[in-house]
């Protein structure tokens, strides 16, 4: 079905436009592309606020948001996390996971979210035995993602021990396929779908033994699939891996054919500078998420040196402390003043690209992330008029959507010229907050 968005203001990258007429073609993709129309086109609807691609969400565990508030007693580390973690992953089954994805890409949804990549490791049941389909999991978050409206890269990820080498402990056994091999074979049957794409995973340098990444890296090789791996979240990971191999992660990883134009560092936190020389050089992406990293107090990365290195940033809220990209977007250039106490890193603009195009093609989607002919009609509409944005200058709504607004002002959301969000409800998910606590109720009994 043909239809004609009108677009009060639109981030035609890298500036403001006033007044668009996107035209969008029966497949779900953008045909045309008019400027400087003053009064929207006779029946065509009308997104009043600030227009933005769709937003990426380069990387998520879904699964991670039934952790919201309950981790947040106490004190500890990422290690002391990641025993709570642990608890909720043991619980989940195909169709508690399927309820909860669902809830939770809703959740992503209404934050202007089109497409997420969910770096995909809980496999098999708890004891390690897999489900009568291998694939079970996976088709839960694949089926989770299309009922809520958006796409899906399933990062199906690579998960074999529990520390360089040692056999998974109770807590992993459902994560491991045994070796790289049996892996490729379970995830080769999974099928890409209109709104899904399959790509592949190396959780860690601690958890994929060094003669297992070639296998997983030549895997994702022959499909063009991208390919992320977590990259020295922790120091502890890095002196681990010194200890067992004589070099840093990025050195492991590239010794095995891991690093390239499709592959994405989750998180790229403590890195040499020889690390950060090698994985620009190798165009090898970075996926920050600052909202995570500081909420585990995993530090704060080299992005702006990666990022002129030569590997282009992406933006994911990984455990879901809060979903909310624009959030991420802001918080990555305000940790940098924090940490060189100067201002200006980034443009608006480069933040936005952040979340938007490079997001799309570090999850294997680089046809998607602007809008222009060609391209997925996916929109995401902020609002102006709102308490955080009221009074802004509308040439400057990029800077007004990165540095004021929240998810709380992304009014409508369009995936393939279809409204999946209009003023700021659901129209897949009628009622995301009560999905929300039901799916993550099912999980504490």
């Amino acid at each position: 079905m043909q239809v004609t968005y009108w677009l009060e203001h639109a981030w035609l990258d890298p500036v403001v436009e006033p007044g668009v007429a996107v035209e969008v073609a029966g497949d779900g993709r953008i045909s045309a592309v008019r400027t400087g129309v003053e009064a929207p086109p006779p029946g065509a609807v009308v997104l009043r606020g600030f227009t933005v691609p769709g937003l990426a969400n380069a990387h998520s565990h879904a699964f991670h948001r039934a952790l919201r508030s309950t981790v947040q007693v106490g004190s500890g580390t990422f290690w002391t996390w990641r025993e709570i973690m642990y608890q909720v992953a043991s619980r989940l089954t195909p169709d508690s996971y399927h309820a909860l994805a669902r809830a939770v890409y809703a959740e992503m949804a209404l934050a202007g979210i089109t497409a997420v990549g969910e770096f995909h490791y809980l496999h098999h049941a708890p004891d390690g035995t897999p489900y009568d389909d291998p694939n079970a999991m996976g088709e839960a978050l694949i089926a989770a993602a299309a009922e809520a409206g958006i796409r899906i890269t399933l990062l199906d990820t690579a998960y074999l021990s529990s520390g360089f080498g040692a056999a998974p402990d109770r807590h992993q056994l459902r994560f491991s396929d045994g070796t790289a091999e049996a892996w490729a074979e379970r995830c080769s049957a999974l099928k890409e779908r209109e709104h899904a794409r399959i790509g592949a995973a190396v959780h860690s340098v601690r958890a994929v033994p060094a003669r297992e990444l070639g296998t997983v890296a030549a895997w994702a090789e022959a499909r063009r699939a991208p390919l992320h791996v977590h990259l020295s979240e922790q120091t502890a990971e890095n002196e681990g891996c010194l200890d067992a191999y004589g070099m840093t992660p990025t050195q492991l990883l590239a010794e095995h054919g891991v690093l390239g134009t499709r592959t994405t560092g989750v998180h790229n936190t403590h890195l040499t500078d020889g690390d950060i020389a090698l994985i620009g050089s190798t165009a090898t992406g970075t996926c920050m998420c600052p909202t995570t990293e500081r909420d585990l107090a995993d530090g704060i990365g080299p992005a702006v040196a990666l990022q002129r290195a030569g590997s282009p940033l992406s933006l994911g809220s990984d455990s879901h402390a809060v979903i909310d990209l624009l959030e991420e977007a802001r918080a990555m250039e305000l940790d940098e003043r924090l940490r060189t106490r100067r201002r200006g890193h980034w443009t608006a603009a480069a933040l936005l690209r952040a979340a938007t195009a490079d997001g799309h093609a570090a999850l294997g989607w680089p046809e998607a992330g602007r809008i222009e002919p060609g391209a997925p009609a996916d929109l995401a509409t902020i609002a102006l008029d709102s308490v955080r944005t009221a009074g802004a200058v509308p040439r400057l709504a990029a800077e007004t959507a990165v540095f004021a607004a929240t998810a709380s002002d992304v009014r409508d959301v369009v995936v393939g010229g279809r409204a999946v969000v209009r003023d700021g409800v659901h129209a897949l998910v009628p009622d995301v907050p009560s999905a929300l606590s039901t799916a993550i109720a099912a999980l504490r009994t």
